[in-house]
C-alpha cells in the first residue's frame, strides 16, 4: 500500500511539471500569436501586400519647344520597339537570328543582348532593337510565329523637325548618364531622356515632368501577373521661344556653305528672332546613339559643326569695334564730333608703324568720316587719346567682352582688356596694346552674339540682354517690353553721332558698305564692317605691296563681320553676321546682312502673332 502510494505521488508530480510545461509552451505560443496577430499584425499584412504588389514609375512625356508662333521644334513621336522574354523562347539564339534575317542586327547589338539577357530575369523584356520602321514592325509582326519570345512595344522618342536648321539653339537629349542617375532615381526609368545642349538642357527639370506611377500584381519570383492601378505621368512643360523658325531656315539658308554665325534680335526687348550657325548637324542623332563614323566626321571636319559659333565661338571684332571706341572717346572728351585727324596711311609711335587699311590714307577726317571710311588711322587717335580702361568700360556697358543673360548653357565671355588684366599676366601694358586695340585687334575677343547685343544697344539706347524664352509653361516671361531694361548711361548726342556713321558706311557715297542697302527705299540700314586678321602681316610684307590675303590659306585668312540695325529712323531689329576667314566684312559679310535684314523686315516677327501663310503651308506640308 505505502509502496503504491508513493508511486501514485511520484507520478502525480510528473504528471503536473509535464502540465505546467505545457501550459508554459502553449502560453508562450499564445503570446507569440498574440504578438504576430494582434499587435503586430498591420505591419505584416502591409509587408503581405508590399511583396504582392509592386509599385513603379513611368517615365512621364516630355514637355515641347516651340518657336514664337507655337510652331514646334522639339517634341516626341512614337518608337516602336522590338522587346525579347527569354522564357517564351524555345532557343533564345535561334530567335535572334530569325530577328536578324528580317532586321540586321550587328555583332555589337546581339553581344549587348546577350550582357542583358545574363543580367535579367528570363521574364523581364530585353530591349532587341529602338527606333523601328513602319515596315520593319509590319514584318516582325507578319513572322511572329516564328519569333517567340518576341513582342513589338510602343514607346515615345524626341522629334526635331526643322533638324539641323534649330540644332545649336534647341540642342538635343540623349541617355541619362551613371552620374545623372545617382542625382536623380527617375533618370532610371526606361526611355527617358535628359538635354545635353541647347534649351533642351537650360530648361531640362521643366521640360521632364513628373513621373507617373503603376501599380502590378506579383507572384514570389517577381513575375507580374496582372495590373491593378496606373496614374500616368505629368507631361513636362511647353517652353515658348521667341525664334522664328521660319526666319530661321530663311538665315540658315543664306549662309550657304560659309562658315559663319548670325545672330538678329528685337533690338527694343532683346528677343533673339533667329540665331544661326553653319554648318550644324542633326540633332536626333544623339537620341539614338552617334555612330563611330559620324564622330569622326564632326571631328575632323575644320569647320566645327558641333559648335554654336553664337555663344561660343570667339573672334577679334576688328573695325566693327570702332563705335565703341568713338563712344568711349566722346563720353571721356578725349575727342569732339568735330574734331579733325589727319590720316596719311600710317601711323608712327616709336619705331613701330601701325599702318591704316587704305594705302595712301584717307586725308583729313572727322568723325563720322572716321566711321564712313573705317579708318584705321583716325581710330588709333582716337584709342591713345582715350586710353585702354576706358575703352574697355565703354565696351562692357554695351555689351562686349562680358557674359550676358542669355537662357543657353555655355557661352562665353571673350575679353576686352584692360591694364589690370594684363598686369595679372605678369606683362606691362603698353602703348601699342591701345593703338591696336582701337581697331578691334590685339587681345579683344567677342561672340557673335555679344556684336548683335551691342548693335542692338547702339540702337536702342537701352541695355537690353539677349533672351530665347517667351513663355514657360504658358506663362509669359519678363522683358517683352523696352522699358524692362534701363538706359545705357551713354549721351543721346553721342550715340547719334555715332548713328549717323553707321548710316552713312552702308547709305553715302564712298562709305565701306554699299553692298549693305537694302533694296527697299523704305527701309535704310546703318551698319559697320569688320575685317579681323587671325595672323600678323609683317611691315615688310605690306609695305612691299605683294600681300593678298585672297592666296592665303583658308585658315589665315581674316574673318569678315558685319554689325547692323534697322530701320535707321526707327530701330526694331539689329543683326550680326561672321563669316569665318571670309576676308573681307565689305565683300563677304554684309551682303548677307543684306539679304537676311531684307528677310526681317519683309517677314516682321515682332510685329506678328501668326507666321506668314508660306510659314504655315511649309509646316503643314
Amino acid at each position: 500500500m505505502r509502496r503504491d502510494t508513493r508511486r501514485t505521488g511520484v507520478f502525480t508530480r510528473r504528471a503536473l511539471l509535464m502540465m505546467g510545461g505545457q501550459a508554459a509552451v502553449l502560453g508562450a505560443l499564445g503570446a507569440r500569436l498574440y504578438q504576430l496577430q494582434v499587435v503586430d499584425g498591420g505591419r505584416y499584412a502591409t509587408l503581405a501586400e508590399e511583396n504582392r504588389i509592386s509599385a513603379r514609375m513611368i517615365a512621364p512625356p516630355r514637355g515641347r519647344i516651340l518657336d514664337r508662333y507655337g510652331t514646334v521644334v522639339a517634341g516626341s513621336r512614337m518608337n516602336w520597339r522590338a522587346l525579347l522574354i527569354a522564357e517564351q523562347a524555345t532557343d533564345v539564339q535561334a530567335t535572334l537570328d530569325g530577328f536578324s534575317r528580317i532586321v540586321p542586327l550587328s555583332e555589337h547589338e546581339r553581344a549587348r543582348i546577350d550582357r542583358d539577357l545574363h543580367r535579367h530575369r528570363r521574364f523581364i523584356p530585353v530591349m532587341v532593337r529602338e527606333f523601328l520602321t513602319w515596315d520593319d514592325m509590319a514584318a516582325i509582326e507578319v513572322n511572329a510565329p516564328d519569333l517567340p519570345g518576341i513582342m513589338v512595344d510602343v514607346g515615345s522618342t524626341r522629334m526635331y523637325p526643322f533638324g539641323d536648321k534649330l540644332a545649336h539653339v534647341v540642342g538635343y537629349v540623349a541617355p541619362p548618364s551613371e552620374a545623372d542617375v545617382a542625382d536623380d532615381p527617375v533618370l532610371s526609368l526606361p526611355g527617358i531622356r535628359v538635354g545635353r545642349a541647347g534649351v533642351e538642357k537650360y530648361h531640362d527639370v521643366a521640360l521632364r515632368g513628373r513621373a507617373g506611377a503603376v501599380q502590378l500584381e506579383v507572384n514570389a519570383v517577381g513575375r507580374v501577373i496582372r495590373e491593378l492601378d496606373r496614374q500616368e505621368g505629368v507631361q513636362g512643360e511647353d517652353v515658348g521661344l521667341t525664334i522664328d523658325a521660319g526666319l530661321q531656315e530663311s538665315v540658315v539658308d543664306r549662309l550657304g556653305n560659309e562658315s559663319a554665325s548670325a545672330v538678329v534680335l528685337d533690338c527694343r526687348n532683346g528677343e533673339v528672332m533667329a540665331m544661326a550657325t553653319n554648318p550644324s548637324f542633326d540633332p536626333s542623332l544623339f537620341n539614338s546613339g552617334v555612330s563611330q563614323q559620324q564622330w569622326v566626321e564632326w571631328t575632323r571636319d575644320r569647320r566645327t559643326p558641333l559648335i554654336n559659333k553664337a555663344t561660343v565661338g570667339l573672334y577679334a571684332p576688328g573695325s566693327t569695334f570702332k563705335m565703341a571706341v568713338a563712344l568711349a572717346g566722346l563720353e571721356a572728351k578725349a575727342i569732339t564730333p568735330g574734331d579733325h585727324i589727319n590720316c596719311p596711311g600710317y601711323l608712327d609711335i616709336g619705331d613701330t608703324r601701325f599702318h591704316c587699311w587704305r594705302k595712301g590714307g584717307h586725308g583729313t577726317l572727322d568723325l563720322k568720316g572716321g566711321l564712313k571710311n573705317s579708318c584705321d588711322v583716325y581710330f588709333y587717335e582716337v584709342a591713345r587719346r582715350t586710353g585702354i580702361d576706358k575703352i574697355a568700360a565703354m565696351s562692357r556697358r554695351l555689351g562686349l567682352g562680358v557674359e550676358l543673360e542669355i537662357d543657353l548653357p555655355g557661352q562665353r565671355a571673350g575679353l576686352v582688356p584692360t591694364r589690370e588684366w594684363r598686369m595679372s599676366k605678369g606683362h606691362p601694358w603698353n602703348i601699342g596694346d591701345t593703338i591696336v586695340s582701337g581697331i578691334g585687334q590685339g587681345y579683344i575677343q567677342v561672340t557673335p552674339l555679344q556684336l548683335a547685343t551691342y548693335a542692338a544697344r547702339l540702337a536702342s539706347g537701352r541695355a537690353i540682354q539677349p533672351h530665347l524664352t517667351r513663355k514657360l509653361g504658358g506663362v509669359p516671361q519678363p522683358g517683352t517690353q523696352p522699358e524692362d531694361w534701363p538706359p545705357l548711361a551713354v549721351a543721346e548726342r553721342s550715340l547719334h553721332v555715332v548713328r549717323e556713321g553707321m548710316w552713312a558706311v552702308v547709305n553715302e557715297p564712298g562709305g565701306t558698305a554699299p553692298l549693305a542697302k537694302l533694296p527697299d527705299p523704305r527701309w535704310q540700314l546703318a551698319g559697320k564692317t569688320g575685317s579681323a586678321q587671325v595672323r600678323r602681316v609683317s611691315r615688310e610684307l605690306r609695305e612691299s605691296g605683294k600681300f593678298d590675303s585672297e592666296k592665303l590659306p583658308w585658315e589665315y585668312r581674316p574673318h569678315a563681320l558685319f554689325v547692323a540695325y534697322a530701320p535707321y529712323d526707327a530701330p526694331r531689329y539689329a543683326l550680326a553676321v561672321v563669316v569665318e576667314h571670309g576676308n573681307a566684312g565689305a565683300a563677304a559679310a554684309a551682303p548677307l546682312a543684306r539679304d537676311i535684314m531684307n528677310e526681317v523686315m519683309t517677314r516682321d516677327p515682332a510685329s506678328r502673332t501668326e507666321p506668314p501663310v508660306s510659314q504655315v503651308a511649309e509646316v503643314k506640308k
